[in-house]
């Protein structure tokens, strides 16, 4: 996790569940991922999937201006529609401001 940021900020938390289909899947969130860093206004990104297929990836963002710019990339549309058609049974995307964050760690 990065502690690095500081709020506020916005998270975008996509909750899912995976089809038995997942040819190309790995692949695919790898490059999302590889192209999400590279968007202005990226602050990081999060990602747990259970045994059973639901999971959950967050990503971070500086502002909503970001967030949208990411929502309309032509790759991510692609990979999108993609996610609809095989990968995804269903799934939930929530925008949250961030306005405060604490951390501990017991290193």
């Amino acid at each position: 996790m990065d502690k690095t940021r500081k709020p506020p900020y916005y998270a975008v938390i996509f909750t899912s569940t995976q089809t038995d289909c997942q040819e190309g899947y790995t692949e695919t969130a790898t490059r999302m991922e590889e192209l999400a860093r590279q968007q202005s206004g990226f602050l990081g990104i999060e990602s747990f999937r259970s045994s059973d297929g639901d999971g959950v990836t967050i990503s971070y963002w500086k502002d909503l201006p970001s967030i949208q710019a990411w929502k309309q990339n032509p790759e991510h549309q692609t990979a999108q529609q993609l996610g609809k058609q095989k990968w995804y049974k269903n799934f939930t995307i929530e925008v949250a401001r961030i306005e405060s964050a604490s951390h501990f760690t017991n290193d």
